[in-house]
C-alpha cells in the first residue's frame, strides 16, 4: 500500500477539505485528489463523499481511518528502530546477576531517560560477533572494534559453614592449592575460562568443572552441604540463598585477584547514548587496581577507563 496515499487520506480526513490537506502536505490539491483516487481504486471502495462544503468520510472511510493511522504509526516506529539516537542502546552484560549488570543499572539510575536494550549473550565471541567478528581476550581485536577496561572486580571464595576456610577473614590464592574449586559453568574457550586458567596456573589451583551446570542455585546448594567444596564468585555478583545454607564469602588477598571487565564497541557507532555511557563509565571508580592485586597478563596490557575525548565516536558490551 502506498503510504504517501495513506498519509494524504489521513490529512484530508482531519482537515475535511482537500485544499487544506494540500497545504498541510505542501503539495497541490490535484496531487491530493490523485493520491486518494489511487487509494480508493486499490481498496475498491470510495473513502470520501465530495460536497460543496468539502469532503466527508464514507462509512468505508470511517472504518479505514483508524487502520490508516496505525499504518503511519508503524512506519514511524520502523524508521525510529534504525534511526541513530532513537533506538535503544543494546548492551550485553553476560549475566544479570554479575557486577556488569549492576554497573549498567547504576548508569540507568543516573540517566533514566536513556533507553537500554539489555541482553545476555554467552561469551565474548558471541558478543563481539554481534558487533563485528569474534575474538578472545589477549588477542588482537578486529578492525573497527575498540575496548575500554571499566571495572576490576575482586574475586571471592564462596564456601559452606563446614569448610576449612569458612571462619577465615581472608585467604591467599596460594592457600587454595590442593582444595577443590568447583566451577561447573567453566567452559573452555570463553573469556572467563581464559581468566581462571591463568589464575590457576599462577597459584597452583585446580579448578574442577566436572558435572552438568544446573545453575547458580544448584551450585550454592552443593557448596552449602560440603566440607571441602568451594567456588569463586565476583564481589559484586548478586546472590541470594536460604538462611540455613549459611554460606560464607571469603575475600582473597596477597595478592587480591580482580576480574577485569571491559566495554567493547564499534568505533563508528554514532549512538549518542553510547557516548554518554562511556563518559559515565570513565567518571566511575574502576575498582581495585595496582599493587596488591592480580590480573592476567592480557588484562595488564589494557588501558584504564577514560572519559571520551571531544569528537571521539562511540557501543555495546561488557
Amino acid at each position: 500500500m502506498d503510504l504517501d496515499a495513506v498519509r494524504t487520506f489521513v490529512a484530508a480526513a482531519d482537515a475535511g477539505q482537500f485544499s487544506e490537506a494540500a497545504t498541510d502536505l505542501s503539495i497541490t490539491q490535484q496531487a491530493v485528489s490523485k493520491r486518494i483516487a489511487a487509494l480508493e481504486k486499490d481498496l475498491g471502495v470510495p473513502l470520501f463523499t465530495r460536497t460543496a462544503r468539502g469532503a466527508q468520510l464514507t462509512i468505508d472511510g470511517q472504518a479505514f481511518l483508524p487502520h490508516a493511522r496505525g499504518l503511519l504509526q508503524a512506519e514511524e516506529r520502523a524508521a525510529a528502530s534504525v534511526r541513530p539516537g532513537r533506538r535503544a542502546l543494546r548492551v550485553d552484560v553476560i549475566a544479570r546477576r554479575l557486577g556488569t549488570a549492576g554497573l549498567l543499572r547504576d548508569f540507568h539510575r543516573a540517566h533514566p531517560r536513556t533507553e537500554l536494550d539489555v541482553v545476555t549473550l554467552f561469551d565474548a565471541d558471541a558478543a563481539i560477533a554481534a558487533i563485528d567478528d569474534g575474538t578472545m581476550p589477549g588477542r588482537q581485536l578486529p578492525g573497527g572494534i575498540k575496548a575500554m577496561r571499566v571495572l576490576d572486580e575482586p574475586v571471592q571464595l564462596l564456601t559452606g559453614p563446614n569448610h576449612k576456610f569458612a571462619t577465615a577473614r581472608a585467604v591467599t590464592p596460594a592457600q587454595l592449592a590442593g582444595h577443590r574449586i568447583w566451577m561447573p559453568g567453566y567452559v573452555a574457550g570463553t573469556e572467563w575460562a581464559a581468566y581462571y586458567d591463568e589464575l590457576a596456573a599462577e597459584f597452583g589451583i585446580t579448578i574442577d568443572a566436572v558435572g552438568p551446570n544446573f545453575g547458580t542455585e544448584t551450585l550454592m546448594d552443593a557448596v552449602a552441604d560440603s566440607p571441602d567444596l568451594a567456588t569463586f564468585v565476583g564481589e559484586l555478583t548478586r546472590l541470594l540463598w536460604p538462611a540455613d545454607y549459611d554460606l560464607r564469602r571469603i575475600p582473597l588477598t596477597g595478592p587480591e585477584p580482580v576480574y577485569p571487565h571491559s566495554l567493547l564497541w564499534r568505533a563508528d557507532n554514532p549512538h549518542p547514548a553510547l557516548r554518554a555511557f562511556r563518559r559515565w563509565l570513565g567518571s566511575q571508580p574502576s575498582g581495585r587496581r595496582g599493587t596488591g592485586t592480580w590480573t592476567p597478563s592480557w588484562a595488564r596490557r589494557q588501558a584504564p577507563p577514560r572519559e571520551p575525548a571531544a569528537g571521539d565516536p562511540g557501543a555495546s558490551r561488557r
